[in-house]
């Protein structure tokens, strides 16, 4: 056999082209993969599904990269005396597919597709996702054959029919069954096009870099803190504080100053703020019409589990909450030396 390929290339005009097409051809008409499997019948199964690629457009080269190593391994097992089906997957749901529907419609906002019909764009998405299963000139078809990448393409898995989604719901039935699923909150990334929840994959498909406004926000200290030196009872009160996440400030707990840290307590024509002794510049020139006065300073650890008013009533708290706690990863170096903690970003 080798020796055959090796005469081949050296005929004239011959080229690792035709010798591709010349083995896939064998291949195909031999029936080479199904005889693979065929011939370790009785060895351990070694099962592959593929994690599907989804089929909102036309395969690119990442593609090839991603499936030469899943094919790599297959092969591997094979070689290892495996029975080695695998089974080809569709994945045709999730906002890449949703998007290409919106832009063959023409449609431009959420409302637009509701106008449109939720059951004629789900026929739509539908459509498109067979259209690119099935085209075999320059589609997934053609691409997974080229490649010479082994996987059964006659009985896939595709996501949007009844067996797969009902597949689906059966198992999450045995762990919910099993009291592993519960109910809580999470911070997720949302498309405020589309009003639906990212995945990461498709977070990074549209991550680009903006610039951000950083904000100064006001929390108020709660009425049951004593007022300090200086103050009237009925006089209002604020924690200034700096954050360059503003998107974060919903899930704000708590607020955190340098325990060593010197801190004033300002009277401004917005009221009592009390921000880093260092960050007074950021109040403003003080003038008539911008009147600055220092009422107290003190360090920060003077304020450790002094309460707030929370910015965002929207959800239960069960814990213990919207207090100033210290930190060592505190700095005074610019923002206003208090920082904004909200835990529920990040692992």
């Amino acid at each position: 056999m080798a020796a055959h390929y090796k005469d081949l290339l050296s005929e004239s005009g011959q080229s690792y082209a035709a010798l591709e097409k010349h083995v896939l051809a064998f291949w195909k008409h031999n029936h080479i993969f199904e005889k693979s499997i065929d011939q370790r019948a009785r060895g351990k199964a070694f099962t592959f599904y593929e994690g599907p690629p989804t089929v909102n457009g036309k395969p690119g080269v990442h593609h090839v990269f991603s499936r030469t190593i899943k094919d790599i391994v297959c092969r591997y097992k094979t070689m290892k005396g495996f029975a080695v089906p695998r089974k080809a997957g569709w994945d045709t749901h999730g906002l890449p597919v949703e998007i290409a529907v919106e832009k063959k419609l023409g449609l431009k906002e959420k409302s637009q597709v509701e106008t449109y019909g939720t059951a004629a764009f789900n026929r739509e998405a539908r459509a498109l996702v067979y259209h690119h299963i099935a085209d075999n000139k320059e589609g997934w078809g053609k691409l997974t054959e080229e490649m010479g990448y082994w996987v059964d393409m006659n009985s896939p898995y595709i996501t949007c029919t009844n067996d797969y989604m009902e597949s689906v719901w059966w198992g999450l039935k045995q762990i919910f069954d099993k009291g592993l699923i519960y109910k809580d909150y999470k911070i997720v990334p949302q498309d405020p096009k589309s009003e639906t929840v990212l995945s990461q994959a498709e977070l990074r498909d549209g991550y680009r870099d903006v610039k951000d406004p950083s904000i100064y926000v006001k929390f108020k200290l709660k009425r049951s803190s004593p007022p300090r030196q200086g103050s009237d009872a009925d006089a209002d009160e604020y924690f200034l504080v700096w954050t360059t996440t503003p998107w974060t400030l919903i899930s704000n707990v708590a607020l955190c100053v340098g325990a060593d840290i010197d801190y004033v307590r300002v009277r401004t024509n917005s009221g009592v703020m009390i921000l880093a002794k260092s960050r007074l510049s950021v109040l403003g020139t003080p003038s008539d019409e911008n009147p600055i006065e220092v009422l107290e300073e003190f360090k920060g650890k003077s304020l450790e589990g002094v309460e707030y008013e929370r910015l965002f009533d929207d959800m239960p708290v069960t814990k213990k909450a919207f207090y100033l706690t210290t930190g060592d990863f505190v700095g005074a170096d610019d923002g206003s030396g208090i920082v904004h903690i909200a835990p529920a970003f990040g692992a």
